[in-house]
């Protein structure tokens, strides 16, 4: 009998082509992809048996418990002369009945990851989230340790399923001479790549305050080169 988790986990049959790579190679390449949800906000996917290349997989005699899917059997992988342990997954005797045939690759230990030809970051898209990005008269201000670092009139407003809204302002309004590039960079799969900012203020450097995204996903094309304030390390007023 399946256990509360189990019953509560969310399963679905995707219908996009997915690709994982490691090592310039792919390691699983499927039309027939499952979404699982194992966390609420976004899904993990897994692969049909026939669907992965079973040569690079490297069984370890270990196992992960998941008090909902069972005990995974994990598998290192193998390829194009890289190595990532415990990589692979199978809940062969899952009292999940859909995941026993399935193999679960890890996002991180993966070089890439495509959906159809586009390669996607951080994790797979939900089919479930929305991202609405509407202009707005509302004015905003922000202000980092008592300085207003910007000012707008005319921001972007980003509304992304599950998350608070984010206000994205064009460069003119916001003071450029108090920031400068930060090394940080992070991905998003529905946005793309953003580079961070950095504030310097009093003759201190305040890492990582803003975001920019300079050439973002098609989908998301309304933000490029706008900037966006962590609301946990800036002031930001709305009227």
């Amino acid at each position: 009998m399946a256990t509360e988790p189990a019953q509560r986990l969310r399963i679905e049959a995707g219908s996009k082509r997915v690709r994982a790579f490691l090592g310039g190679h792919p390691v699983a390449d499927t039309l027939h992809p499952v979404l699982v949800w194992e966390v609420p906000y976004y899904p993990a996917y897994y692969f049909p048996l026939a669907d992965v290349r079973a040569e690079l997989l490297e069984p370890t005699g270990r196992t992960a418990a998941d008090p909902g899917l069972g005990d995974g059997r994990l598998f290192t992988v193998r390829a194009g002369g890289r190595t990532a342990p415990d990589a692979a997954r199978r809940y062969q005797d899952s009292p999940v009945e859909a995941l026993r045939e399935l193999v679960r690759l890890d996002w991180d230990a993966m070089d890439a990851w495509f959906e159809e030809d586009e390669e996607v970051f951080t994790h797979p898209r939900s089919p479930y989230t929305r991202v609405d990005i509407l202009p707005s008269s509302r004015r905003v201000r922000v202000e980092i340790e008592g300085t207003q670092v910007a000012e707008s009139r005319s921001p972007r407003v980003l509304f992304e399923t599950g998350l608070p809204p984010r206000f994205y302002l064009p460069k003119t309004d916001v003071r450029l001479d108090l920031l400068e590039p930060s090394d940080t960079v992070s991905h998003c799969p529905y946005k793309g790549r953003a580079d961070h900012l950095s504030a310097r203020i009093g003759g201190r450097l305040l890492p990582d305050v803003a975001w920019t995204y300079p050439t973002p996903l098609p989908e998301s094309a309304r933000i490029a080169g706008l900037v966006c304030f962590y609301d946990t390390r800036a002031e930001i007023h709305l009227d």
